[in-house]
């Protein structure tokens, strides 16, 4: 094979782009929600940082928002697999559409402290309720083959958001204040709601369980019964955990390399290294050992952030990152395969409500985390032992897990099962 083979063989798959209209709009209507969600991520933090000059104040909002995420998130999951999960999405999006321009009335106001941790936790509940429904229905819009190549290009649209958000919030922060942060989310919130009331019906191809805590409990036991699913929680929630510094970027910008303007960079450092993960993600298709492929990609995320918080210079702390989202993309892209390739529907929903708590509960415990060591001792303290925990950490998790490790997706019974039952059904 030749060098240029090599690289074709590396670029994103755009198929299920080309032969699948809803899945173009479940891309657009991400890419778009993100953008706007991004540029209000990089404005809270800073509002709070401003308003109260403590880093644990900051980091309180992951607190906040614990709580509805728990509920919701495990109850969203099993609305999911009951109601029209489209309308779900709909109704969600509104919702958030509200709340979020409460918080641009506060940020153009007198700026209440208590306004944006309430509304921080409604919008906590509200997304919790709507991202199970949006994460089941993507495996429905494309073949079962195609279902990596879905993930990442989801994961790319996402990126873009991510990518050009944080620069946008940082431009806005800057110059015309947080107010307008939030009325560019708002903006894109509801674009997003109308492209997921564009998309068709998907009505439940079996009978379904009404949202219970015996049906909750079903997913729960399911997930914990398949160590392949388990191992795929526990490492992230590791790593999440242990080395989340998004929350220190205001502090690193500010106080440790005085370069406020560059704030904006911190944020989308590692979304560029996903972009780029991402864009030669073609190499994926071959590999067949997942769990082997996200211990490894946790693994080279700790060791990233463990070097962003010794880096001596502001780049070297971004090059850093561009690493570890590197390494995160790859670990997200093979954990969504193996959810969305082994999964059966009538499980989708509350397995996809488990997702999201196993990728939203390290975050937020990684805020809080890293805050506190930031106060007791300093924000590159913080940064360095985070990363180094989380080596030690993911390490642990995969001999405790060895049999996670073996996973194959050509011999796995979940996986070979899913594929016998998908094909059939799968659109031309």
């Amino acid at each position: 094979m030749s060098w240029r083979d090599r690289l074709r063989a590396l670029r994103v798959d755009t198929t299920p782009l080309r032969t699948s209209r809803d899945f173009r709009l479940l891309f657009l209507a991400g890419t778009v929600f993100y953008l706007g969600g991004m540029v209000s991520y990089v404005a809270l933090p800073y509002q709070l940082y401003r308003l109260t000059g403590s880093n644990f104040a900051v980091g309180a909002l992951g607190i906040v928002e614990l709580v509805p995420l728990l509920f919701f998130g495990l109850y969203g999951g099993a609305l999911a697999d009951h109601v029209d999960r489209r309308r779900l999405l709909v109704g969600t999006g509104l919702a958030q559409v509200l709340l979020t321009a409460v918080l641009m009335v506060n940020a153009f106001g007198p700026q209440e402290l208590w306004v944006i941790y309430v509304v921080g936790a409604l919008l906590a509940a509200a997304g919790s309720l709507q991202r199970p429904s949006k994460e089941a229905l993507e495996p429905r819009t494309v073949s079962h083959d195609q279902i990596t190549a879905a993930s990442a290009l989801s994961s790319l649209g996402v990126q873009v958001g991510l990518l050009a958000g944080p620069a946008i919030g940082g431009v806005l922060v800057s110059t015309v204040g947080v107010g307008w942060c939030f009325a560019v989310d708002v903006t894109g919130l509801l674009v997003a709601t109308v492209l997921f009331a564009a998309m068709r019906p998907y009505p439940h191809e079996n009978e379904t369980t009404p949202p219970s805590l015996r049906g909750i409990g079903e997913g729960l036991t399911y997930a914990l019964r398949r160590r392949d699913l388990l191992g795929t929680y526990l490492i992230d929630i590791t790593a999440m955990l242990l080395a989340m510094p998004v929350v220190l970027f205001p502090a690193l910008a500010e106080d440790v390399f005085r370069r406020p303007e560059l704030l904006g960079l911190l944020y989308t450092a590692e979304t560029v290294g996903s972009m780029l993960a991402t864009a030669t993600s073609g190499w994926t298709s071959h590999v067949h050992h997942h769990g082997r492929a996200i211990v490894t990609a946790a693994l080279a995320y700790g060791a990233a952030i463990c070097l962003a918080g010794l880096a001596p210079t502001i780049w070297g702390t971004m090059l850093c990152l561009v690493l570890a989202g590197a390494a995160d993309m790859v670990s997200g892209l093979f954990r969504a395969t193996i959810w969305n390739q082994t999964i059966p529907d009538t499980m989708r929903g509350r397995l996809a409500g488990i997702e999201m708590l196993s990728y939203s509960l390290g975050p937020l415990g990684g805020q809080v985390r890293a805050g506190v060591v930031a106060d007791l001792w300093t924000v590159r303290g913080s940064i360095a032992s985070g990363g180094a925990l989380c080596l030690a950490g993911v390490a642990a998790t995969a001999l405790w897990l060895r049999d996670f490790w073996s996973y194959d997706t050509r011999t796995d019974e979940h996986a070979v099962r899913e594929r016998s039952l998908r094909q059939p059904l799968d659109p031309a």
